[in-house]
């Protein structure tokens, strides 16, 4: 069974799929179950059987579907309860800024606040409050979930013992690729580039007749994150900023001040405060290049001269990325894309426009077309992706497939483990199932 999300994100899903049934909070509202202080309302698990139903093709048909919702609800329940007793703290700022967006998803469903309501039978405000309410519960279940769950790991005999008790029933290994990309983001226009140079060299200007870095930094510095502490960035390791940024951070000795360095953000003027092996700790003054104004012609023209130069054997796509591209995660490996560690991407889990890409690249080698890339958030960048390896859906063996057999024996196990502790947990909290579903 997918994991089951709380009654909030069930809404959610409704409302992105269309669906316009009466509210399903509509009439008289029973307790399904009682979970310490916690209740669980007959609409929570109503509103999450629909939502599996709309989502899941194999759910539609499942009898025993409500009475899995609720065992899953009374779990997390269970663990909610345990985590308030231990006083688990969550970070509010996160679960207003987790709450403001999946607020905003949620009314994007809905041609008016005024349609939203009466779809979900509850005003706005409680709405929201729900939003809240839900994301803030989930933050507590996973902070005491990692502090009382420790990682399992599974020996050599135990993964073998799974895959000969398993075999014949395991999924198929899913289709997999090795890609690599470079990254560009709009090229900012010239007069943009000349207004944040203006700015910055009078903020050079007032350093070199004697003024304060921290200072001018809380004044001028367009970097939200580190203005009020005075530009300070903190310790970083290599790979973690900008390429041209950390280059000119790393040449700097303690206390010494750069001139004027770019970046695909703007101007900066960086001062080195101190190193500790391959860390760096520095502080920066950043005047921003105002992205408004963009030049999607010019930044497509240099994609498509650093495709020529590697089709003709000038260069290599390793030594492009590393040079040109603004995804630091992967312009450090020579612009390879990685998950957990690991270069093979599931085809299914991509983005729907990369998958749209790596399925019109056939050859290992070849390299797409300069493509626009929308992002969720509204911001846009153009990208180049070269295809490494294909590996198409198998059945899994042993010889090929180990690290996935290993994986899922963990799996099984961390269940096992997870089980056993739910149980010992139910001996601490009183659960009473108050419907018969």
């Amino acid at each position: 069974m997918k994991k089951v999300l709380f009654a909030v994100l069930a809404v959610l899903m409704i409302a992105m799929t269309g669906f316009t049934d009466a509210p399903a909070s509509a009439g008289l509202d029973g307790i399904s179950a009682i979970v310490g202080n916690e209740i669980i309302l007959d609409s929570d698990v109503k509103e999450q059987e629909l939502m599996l139903r709309l989502q899941y093709a194999d759910a539609k048909n499942d009898p025993q579907l409500r009475k899995k919702i609720l065992d899953n609800m009374i779990t997390q329940k269970i663990i909610l309860t345990k985590a308030k007793i231990d006083t688990v703290k969550v970070d509010e700022k996160s679960v207003e800024d987790q709450a403001a967006v999946r607020y905003n998803s949620l009314r994007a469903g809905f041609p008016s606040v005024q349609a939203m309501e009466s779809r979900f039978g509850l005003p706005v405000n409680r709405l929201k409050q729900h939003i809240r309410d839900d994301i803030r519960d989930q933050q507590m279940i996973d902070a005491f979930r990692r502090k009382h769950f420790r990682e399992v790991t599974v020996s050599y005999d135990e993964a073998m013992a799974f895959y000969q008790q398993e075999k014949g029933k395991l999924p198929d290994a899913p289709e997999t690729v090795s890609v690599s990309q470079i990254i560009k983001m709009p090229v900012v226009s010239e007069a943009a580039k000349l207004a944040a140079l203006d700015k910055i060299t009078a903020v050079q200007q007032q350093l070199a007749a004697g003024g304060s870095f921290t200072e001018l930094a809380r004044t001028y510095s367009d970097d939200p994150g580190s203005r009020q502490k005075g530009g300070d960035l903190g310790f970083t390791r290599k790979g973690e900023l900008v390429p041209g940024f950390e280059k000119a951070a790393n040449d700097l000795k303690p206390g010494q001040i750069s001139g004027i360095v770019e970046s695909r953000f703007g101007y900066h003027i960086i001062q080195l405060i101190g190193k500790d092996g391959d860390r760096i700790h520095a502080r920066h003054i950043l005047a921003m290049f105002d992205r408004s104004k963009t030049d999607a012609p010019a930044t497509l023209a240099l994609l498509k001269s650093i495709r020529e130069d590697i089709l003709s054997g000038k260069t290599t796509f390793a030594a492009m990325a590393e040079k040109y591209s603004d995804d630091p995660a992967s312009a450090a490996n020579g612009g390879l894309i990685t998950s957990g560690g690991r270069a093979g991407l599931e085809v299914a889990g991509l983005r729907p426009e990369l998958q749209r890409v790596i399925a019109s690249l056939k050859n290992k080698g070849e390299i797409s077309q300069p493509e626009k890339i929308q992002q969720d958030n509204g911001a846009s960048f153009y990208a180049l992706f070269m295809l490494n390896s294909r590996e198409p859906a198998h059945a899994l063996t042993l010889e090929r497939d180990f690290a996935r057999i290993e994986e899922l024996a963990m799996n099984r196990k961390s269940q096992e483990q997870f089980n056993a502790w739910i149980e010992s947990l139910k001996k601490e909290v009183m659960v009473q199932v108050m419907s018969d579903i």
